[in-house]
């Protein structure tokens, strides 16, 4: 094998195990933000609705639903509630 052909194959390897593990921390961060939603703590709640709004699907809209019904701080409830009508829009 070629030096040429070696460092190609290495650079492919390295480009297709940095997109898997891309992968892997993204998904496990989608969980993270989800489980921030119903912390206890109000500035991990805060940036989950903020992680939120990025991720307009039919999935945010039902899990903001479900936040709503449980968040107790009414400034929590409103931004989540424009967040909603703002995904709902978006997804009609």
């Amino acid at each position: 094998m070629s030096p040429a052909n070696h460092r190609s194959r290495l650079v492919a390897l390295g480009f297709f195990g940095g997109f898997a593990a891309g992968l892997v921390l993204w998904s496990r961060e989608q969980h993270a933000r989800k489980r921030d939603l119903f912390s206890t703590r109000p500035m991990r709640r805060y940036a989950a609705l903020s992680y939120l709004r990025g991720q307009r699907t039919p999935e945010t809209a039902r899990l903001l639903k479900e936040y709503i019904r449980w968040e107790q701080r009414a400034d929590f409830k409103r931004r989540a509630r424009r967040l909603l009508d703002r995904v709902e829009r978006q997804l009609a």
